[in-house]
């Protein structure tokens, strides 16, 4: 039986997959993340828990309004977490949002690149 790459049962052993916390990291790191994840793999799988589900779908619009992804799968569900601080079971929303990178990815991203370059040239002179 082979594994489905999409498995959402298969772990956190995904390679493609970003768990967004909303205290860790800056937006953009996720944005250049997720983006980095697409050049490699195709497509990037965001997931959040609570809080940070708004950050997730910030990150995906983001992406979506840029022209480099289009929303493939969204996934919502509850988790049944421990509350450490009162010790007893909570519920946590969470989301996974399954984004894959558009037709014109690549060059949208070597124009990026080509930009950047044309910026740290005319820094350098």
């Amino acid at each position: 039986m082979e594994e489905n790459n999409l498995n959402v049962h298969g772990g956190d052993h995904k390679k493609n997959r970003i768990q967004v916390s909303n205290t860790k990291k800056p937006l953009f790191f996720y944005v250049n993340l997720a983006k980095r994840y697409m050049q490699q793999h195709n497509e990037v799988e965001l997931s959040a828990l609570g809080m940070a589900i708004a950050t997730v779908v910030t990150i995906a619009e983001i992406l979506k309004n840029n022209g480099l992804a289009v929303e493939k799968k969204i996934t919502t569900s509850t988790v049944d977490m421990k509350d450490e601080a009162r010790g007893r079971p909570m519920q946590k929303a969470k989301i996974e949002i399954l984004l894959e990178k558009t037709e014109n990815f690549d060059e949208l991203m070597a124009a990026a690149a080509e930009e950047r370059e044309a910026a740290d040239a005319e820094g350098h002179t």
